[in-house]
């Protein structure tokens, strides 16, 4: 059953001495508004990592499967999906579309979470997903660098059509020792501590199907993604327990409207993200750490018909608790 609530959400990912997410247009170098040189990490990085981890998580699990992935044909399981609902000629009328969007949408996580583009070949038709990520944006300025390194080795192509060992050790023989070494170099921040939001939609996961286990299974991996992630550009990647979410129950005595309200929402987003600020401490000018930082939720000021919880890892999953239990958050003040 799908879900039946409308929820946002806040989390924070901190790097250290990497790169988050690198800028294909300028030479990788981190991605920053240059207008306040605050660093951005694109919702599709954040995505990349989220259908990671579920593949680690969920290993050939039925009904888990991912559409997206790196050096993949996404059009061989539009034909498939046509094919197991018996469309094996891919005819593309209304009701073929339909049963072959469902089938995806049953079957593969990230088409019933996120949503995508089915009709690039075999016609599957287009899923709006119900979880809507934002960009993610530092809190403070980022000081992007450009590191040269060296790397004691080379990597030189011989001028034969077959080389053999034999011959790269010969040719390495007769080079100056000073040859053999190369210049490389490394972009990165120091540090920066980004906030992400997100979104999610009780009537468009009526549409995918999107149930509470893989509610449950969003928040494990936006907590764990990073876990699993590691790389030398990437320095100490890690997302900031908490998970701040807010879960729209309605206000409404008659339990139809109460249904109702909880669906489509009981105020407006902003003003739910309004009641999370995050303020370095005092005397600190360049943060290194998270605990650098104060988290402050105003819990006192949370609007009727909705409720908010923190989330955070546990024993290998997620626990979910409500936001006045501030336990082991050693950066959090609840007002």
């Amino acid at each position: 059953m799908s879900i039946t609530n409308r929820y946002e959400f806040m989390y924070f990912v901190e790097c250290k001495n990497g790169n988050p997410n690198g800028d294909p247009d300028m030479g990788n170098s981190p991605r920053i508004d240059p207008q306040d040189m605050r660093g951005l990490i694109s919702d599709v990085a954040v995505k990349r990592r989220i259908r990671n981890y579920i593949q680690y998580a969920k290993p050939e699990e039925e009904n888990y499967g991912i559409v997206i992935q790196q050096s993949t044909n996404i059009n061989k399981y539009i034909a498939k999906a046509h094919e197991e609902t018996g469309n094996s000629k891919m005819e593309k009328t209304k009701s073929k579309v339909d049963a072959a969007r469902r089938w995806l949408c049953r079957n593969f996580y990230d088409v019933r979470t996120f949503g995508g583009v089915l009709s690039t070949g075999p016609n599957a038709g287009q899923v709006r997903g119900p979880v809507q990520l934002t960009f993610l944006r530092s809190l403070d300025p980022v000081l992007p660098l450009d590191i040269s390194i060296t790397r004691m080795a080379v990597a030189e192509n011989l001028k034969k059509e077959i080389a053999t060992f034999a011959d790269y050790e010969e040719w390495e023989n007769n080079q100056p020792e000073d040859s053999l070494r190369t210049m490389g170099r490394k972009q990165l921040i120091p540090y920066g501590l980004y906030e992400g939001r997100g979104f999610i939609s009780a009537n468009l996961a009526r549409e995918t199907e999107f149930c509470d286990d893989d509610l449950k299974l969003l928040w494990e991996a936006l907590l764990n993604m990073y876990e699993h992630d590691r790389s030398s550009s990437k320095g100490q990647m890690s997302t900031v327990p908490p998970l701040i979410i807010f879960k729209h129950v309605g206000t409404d005595s008659d339990e139809t409207q109460r249904e109702s309200q909880a669906q489509l929402g009981c105020v407006p987003a902003h003003q739910l993200f309004d009641l999370v600020r995050v303020q370095k401490k005092d005397g600190v000018e360049a943060p290194r750490d998270y605990r650098d930082y104060f988290l402050r939720v105003n819990v006192s000021k949370l609007p009727a018909g909705v409720e908010i919880f923190f989330a955070k890892p546990y024993s290998g999953g997620v626990q979910v608790i409500p936001a006045n239990s501030a336990e082991g958050l050693d950066w959090v003040e609840v007002q």
